[in-house]
């Protein structure tokens, strides 16, 4: 493995999939703007099965996730953290549990774990699948089975236009309908039936009108496909008659256990009815004569979005620029907004580095956009929008973080509930609600002598003639020293004035 400190200057590029069938590994070497893959690992775990009636990742589910991590992590060794992704899909979404089991999850492989969501899962298989793929312009539809979700999307070129998550996987449905291991007629008929009631909710965007050709990506349809040719049940291809074909052979075994298939993988057979439900009714209510197995997929999309990131092709950066224009944002004051922000982080945190500094920057920028919900209360409305709209390129915890320093931006702290003890998220927050205090007026400002440290104790201090010569900004100070006074924060802010400070 490569030791280079930074992902400019080496060419590997490594991603773990930690979805709810299987952990997947895939190293691959950057090449002239292409990846080649290096190296791949695979193991089985079954985790979307792992979630007990409280929806929370059992003991023993845990226990097999960690020690799979354990595993990656010394193929990871010498990486550098701009050089990895690890990002969970579906089981870890939905599990109640899953934020105190990433946290060990985390120690354990030693890189942060990204949640992704849905749309951005599907995304990110659409990058994937694009590279795969011979240039066309032709409108494509991508299927991709996972264990606990599926994923549609119709894209165009490298644009995925429409993406869609449906909380159907090859784990869960062949738990729900197939216990046991048990494939009846009755059985098929009920999962196909569920999964068409799912798949009906977005024909109208993923319809037959909508794309010329349509492609599988998981590992749930590459295994149809190559059964279905392996064991002459369809030429070429997944199809509707293959899948027929197949269905009845499964029925005719009666257990998974019991079924003799050519290329089928013993861990495949656990889920392939499940699986094979949801590629049936796909094909059903899209209007899908043929489906061909690609691949590529999110392990790939994730590594060509490392590359991207490297290379200031960033789709974060392109999502940002898509807010300020939908959400009309007043590009000057937030970019004073910024700019201020940034300069008071750097005194407050010396050496912080290039992620916080991009992410304090990108929730300055966005601080506003909920004027476009209302002026009252726009820092609240903003922070909802950050926390549940689809933003390509980032993931669940990513929004998470951006939509609480918008939501804390001003006003009281109180509702941020329990604040962490944690120096660095104490300065982008203060550094952030200075810069916007600061430029209430709404204008250019001649920003007075400024000194700020966060790493303990806030120590503040403005010059004096300027607070005089700006009696509501010295008053909009003292307010905030009162705010963080009240916070509860062990270390007790002080904010060292150059004058008596008022009270409300």
């Amino acid at each position: 493995m490569s030791t280079d400190s930074g992902l400019q200057g080496s060419p590997i590029l490594a991603v773990v999939d930690m979805g709810s069938n299987s952990f997947r590994l895939e190293v691959g070497r950057v090449e002239g703007g292409q990846i080649f893959r290096l190296d791949t690992w695979r193991e089985t775990l079954h985790i979307g099965a792992g979630l007990d009636r409280r929806g929370q990742l059992t003991p023993e589910a845990q226990r097999l996730a960690l020690a799979c991590l354990a595993r990656l992590s010394e193929r990871l060794r010498g990486l550098h953290p701009s050089a990895v992704r690890v990002v969970a899909t579906h089981t870890f979404r939905v599990a109640t549990n899953a934020s105190r089991f990433l946290a060990r999850a985390e120690r354990t492989i030693g890189f942060p774990i990204d949640v992704i969501t849905g749309q951005e899962e599907a995304r990110l298989i659409y990058v994937g699948v694009d590279h795969v793929l011979p240039a066309s312009s032709e409108r494509r539809l991508v299927i991709d089975i996972g264990g606990g979700s599926t994923e549609f999307i119709v894209g165009h070129t490298a644009t995925a236009e429409q993406v869609a998550s449906l909380a159907i996987g090859c784990v869960n449905m062949t738990q729900r309908f197939f216990p046991e291991g048990k494939l009846g007629a009755s059985m098929f008929v009920a999962a196909e039936t569920a999964a068409r009631a799912e798949v009906e909710a977005i024909s109208g965007s993923f319809g037959r009108e909508a794309w010329q050709s349509a492609y599988a990506s998981s590992g749930t349809a590459l295994a149809l496909a190559e059964i279905l040719e392996a064991n002459g049940l369809s030429p070429a291809g997944i199809t509707p008659v293959g899948l027929k074909r197949l269905r009845q052979r499964m029925i005719d075994a009666g257990d998974a256990r019991r079924l003799r298939l050519a290329a089928l993988k013993p861990e495949r057979a656990e889920v392939l009815a499940g699986g094979l439900a949801i590629m049936t009714a796909a094909m059903t209510e899209l209007g899908a004569q043929r489906v061909n197995p690609v691949g590529g997929a999110l392990r790939l999309g994730v590594l060509y979005d490392l590359l991207g990131r490297a290379g200031h092709h960033d789709a974060r950066t392109a999502t940002i620029e898509q807010f300020l224009v939908r959400y009309q944002v007043d590009r000057a004051q937030a970019s004073r907004v910024a700019a201020m922000a940034l300069d008071l982080y750097r005194r407050a945190q010396p050496g912080a580095d290039a992620v916080s500094m991009q992410r304090l920057e990108w929730a300055a920028l966005l601080h506003e956009i909920g004027i476009s919900v209302s002026h009252t209360g726009f820092h609240k409305h903003g922070a909802y929008i950050l926390e549940h709209a689809d933003m390509p390129g980032f993931s669940a915890g990513e929004q998470q973080a951006l939509s609480r320093l918008v939501l804390g931006c001003r006003g009281g702290l109180a509702k941020l509930g329990s604040l962490p003890d944690d120096a660095g998220y104490r300065a982008m927050l203060v550094a952030l609600r200075l810069a916007v205090l600061f430029h209430h007026a709404r204008r250019p400002l001649v920003a007075p002598r400024i000194d700020l440290d966060a790493r303990g104790s806030i120590r503040f201090d403005v010059a004096k003639r300027w607070l005089k010569s700006h009696p509501l900004s010295d008053l909009l100070l003292a307010r905030e020293r009162d705010e963080w006074a009240a916070a509860g924060w062990p270390w007790r802010p002080v904010l060292r004035r150059a004058s008596p400070a008022r009270r409300r």
